[in-house]
């Protein structure tokens, strides 16, 4: 184990040393971000930044880490930490994933194979996007790590058997299904851009009119009756729908708002987490995403009833920097952060992280 994780750092180092080389003044995320702008076309960031309608809970999502004050400890030993996690029986060796993101290949050619390569690099799980331009067989094929599928339950419901079995069968650990989009959002920052990018394939989606208006707890039932895998809910707010989900038997539940991107105005992940973890009381793991962007969200979350963290626009800014090793560093740089943070709070362990690390007013 020792071995392997010096081996690791030591590749990480090499990875880190390339970039910096490229960019000197990339040390954070928001370093990536304002790099990624000035070098992914103007179409595709406004596809990958754009949130829906007045973009409030975008904004949110960022601001509502930025309120959450940390309680540290001091005088302990944190010579050794560990940020081990296991989660549907596969170890994770930090709790951060690659959580789903489409138009990949806008940011970077063959963005998808890359972002698989720089997830495999970091040892981070990347969560497969069905509306990747690439099948997911081919992604799946590309990562050295592992990897999860995120799944829309499309009309034709053999189409998307077939697509269950065809993640499970290309590797993919766990279904991951997005259940927070009936339609879109009102997504006019990506629209007034749409001219500018060219149409793309989706061969994990039969048609580009692929969302089920229809879609109820019935449908997650087949679907659990199908799946060989874990199934995870994500894009779940409401408490209520969390004591469903239990209920229904599936197997963790990821706390999403699509990053903002379906309904404006609906609160940051971060503030639904505690709501939805207090609901759901530790029977099945929680994961949350939007709006990470430094090590100390990473441990704010899991204080608050996370189990891990998914990060989305972040990654896709190392994507368009420096391609699989832009992704690679920076899962490195919130990795490092991350570590930083426990040993400031006197927490050498994911359980040694809980509310008591919050600063309570």
């Amino acid at each position: 184990m020792l071995k392997r994780r010096t081996a690791l750092l030591s590749a990480l180092g090499l990875v880190g040393a390339r970039i910096r080389a490229q960019s000197p003044e990339a040390l954070s995320l928001p370093d990536f971000e304002a790099l990624a702008r000035s070098r992914i076309s103007h179409g595709a960031w406004e596809r990958i930044e754009g949130g829906a309608a007045d973009e409030l809970t975008v904004r949110w999502n960022r601001e509502a880490y930025d309120h959450i004050r940390l309680r540290p400890r001091v005088l302990v030993d944190v010579s050794k930490i560990d940020t081990r996690v296991k989660l549907f029986g596969q170890e994770l060796p930090f709790p951060i994933l690659l959580a789903p993101t489409g138009a990949q290949g806008f940011v970077y050619p063959d963005g998808d194979l890359a972002v698989a390569r720089g997830a495999g690099a970091a040892q981070a799980t990347l969560v497969i996007s069905s509306s990747a331009s690439l099948r997911v067989e081919d992604v799946a094929k590309a990562a050295t790590g592992p990897v999860w599928f995120q799944l829309y339950v499309q009309k034709d419901r053999s189409f998307t058997r077939d697509l269950v079995q065809r993640a499970e069968g290309a590797g993919c650990r766990a279904i991951c299904v997005t259940v927070d989009s009936p339609t879109q959002g009102a997504r006019d920052r990506e629209e007034r851009a749409r001219a500018e990018l060219p149409e793309r394939p989706l061969p994990n989606l039969k048609g580009r009119d692929y969302l089920d208006p229809t879609l109820t707890w019935k449908d997650i039932e087949w679907l659990r009756g199908l799946a060989k895998t874990p199934v995870l809910l994500k894009g779940i707010l409401n408490p209520d729908d969390a004591e469903i989900a239990v209920k229904a038997g599936v197997s963790g539940i990821m706390v999403s708002n699509h990053g903002g991107r379906n309904l404006d105005t609906v609160p940051a992940t971060i503030s639904a987490l505690p709501l939805v973890a207090e609901r759901v009381a530790g029977r099945i793991p929680l994961i949350v995403d939007g709006g990470i962007r430094r090590g100390t969200d990473v441990l704010k979350a899991l204080a608050l009833g996370a189990a891990a963290v998914g990060i989305g626009r972040p990654y896709l800014y190392g994507l368009g920097v420096g391609g699989a090793n832009g992704v690679a560093r920076v899962v490195e740089i919130l990795r490092r952060e991350f570590e930083m943070a426990m040993m400031l709070t006197g927490r050498v362990t994911i359980a040694g992280i809980d509310r008591s690390v919050i600063w309570e007013l």
